[in-house]
């Protein structure tokens, strides 16, 4: 499924028959290598994601040289922002438009969150939706112009507070495109206990009208962090992704790989069964207890023919297959048509109309 189908049926009853799109966050961790970029388009697509997202950024473009490191440094040692970006931003249009093609070969979506305005400029013929970093939640100009392309947004929330959240919502309803919030902890590695995945249900309780999801750091483990983000209402993940989690620096030390992408669908497989669907109806196999588990209106004592009937002869036993007790108000004050005796079901040929 294609992101665009997910915004165009963000209204509709959620039937649990595909899970979360997933998103596996390459960022830059292919390092500038075209090769290992696409092993891990191919491998991406192989582990079930439905998206791979890339970074698209020039070092000088998106942090001065003096600007200081926020990622565990026992991890990465780079200690400056501009250091490290000016690693990995070989890439240019040229190279996404190979990723762009070998994303189509592989039938998995290609995304890249563009960092500056010509990234933007060229990536919007290559995207149908559009992706804002944590760390742009406040660059309204930012905002405004990647919302003035027309295409649908999907904003990250880490280190934003809710009137943030809010603000830069606006600015994208501004431009009337429709926008999906991820919960996201700015924080690498986020331990499990700094997730606080109960975020999802409230961005959805503060932002009912937009879809939300999660955009995850915490180390893969066993993919239970994401399984749970699911069970909360997440209709989009974004995880980072690796080719090789042993790789020191970057992002490769809290990214899953193929095979936690293979146990993450395989755990949604053996919960599919429980999740079945939002919607509330009364299913087939509840029939029988529908209708024997539910009460009726029985007469607590035998009610003469040509009477009128009183509540105090009415009682409510089961099973349910005569009159409800909800129409317990209809019944009073009707007369009988024949003797309703003791302990009998009150059903409606009982009662004159």
């Amino acid at each position: 499924m294609k992101i665009l189908e997910y915004f165009a049926h963000r209204d509709t009853d959620k039937e649990w028959n595909t899970g979360p799109y997933l998103i596996a966050e390459a960022g830059v961790n292919h390092e500038c290598d075209l090769t290992v970029a696409r092993e891990m388009i191919v491998k991406a697509a192989q582990g079930g994601a439905n998206a791979i997202k890339f970074q698209t950024y020039k070092a000088g473009t998106l942090a001065s040289i003096n600007s200081p490191a926020y990622w565990d440094l026992e991890k990465e040692g780079t200690r400056s922002q501009y250091q490290l970006f000016k690693k990995y931003d070989k890439f240019w249009k040229n190279e996404f438009e190979k990723l762009k093609h070998w994303c189509d070969e592989e039938d998995i979506e290609f995304l890249s969150t563009p960092f500056d305005l010509e990234s933007a400029t060229f990536l919007n013929d290559l995207m149908e939706v559009f992706k804002i970093s944590s760390s742009d939640i406040t660059n309204k100009p930012f905002i405004q112009y990647l919302g003035s392309l027309g295409k649908p947004v999907i904003l990250s929330t880490g280190a934003a507070d809710l009137e943030e959240i809010r603000e830069a919502v606006s600015w994208l309803e501004e431009k009337r495109v429709p926008v999906a919030l991820l919960h996201c902890v700015l924080n690498y590695p986020t331990r499990n206990e700094d997730a606080n995945l109960l975020m999802i249900a409230g961005l959805k309780n503060k932002f009912p009208e937009h879809i939300i999801g999660y955009s995850d750091h915490t180390e893969p483990g066993d993919m239970d962090v994401l399984l749970t983000a699911t069970l909360l209402g997440a209709a989009i993940i974004e995880k980072h992704f690796t080719h090789d989690k042993t790789l020191p620096g970057n992002d490769h030390y809290h990214a899953m790989d193929q095979k936690d992408l293979f146990r993450f669908w395989q755990r949604i497989e053996e919960i599919r069964p429980l999740l079945g669907s939002e919607r509330k109806h009364s299913l087939a196999s509840e029939a029988s207890a529908r209708l024997n588990a539910r009460r009726s209106l029985v007469a607590s004592q035998t009610i003469p023919a040509n009477s009128q009937i009183d509540d105090s002869q009415l009682t409510w036993k089961r099973p349910g297959n005569g009159i409800s007790p909800k129409d317990i108000d209809d019944v009073v004050g009707r007369w009988t048509t024949t003797v309703i005796n003791a302990d009998d079901l009150i059903m409606w040929d009982m009662l004159e109309r």
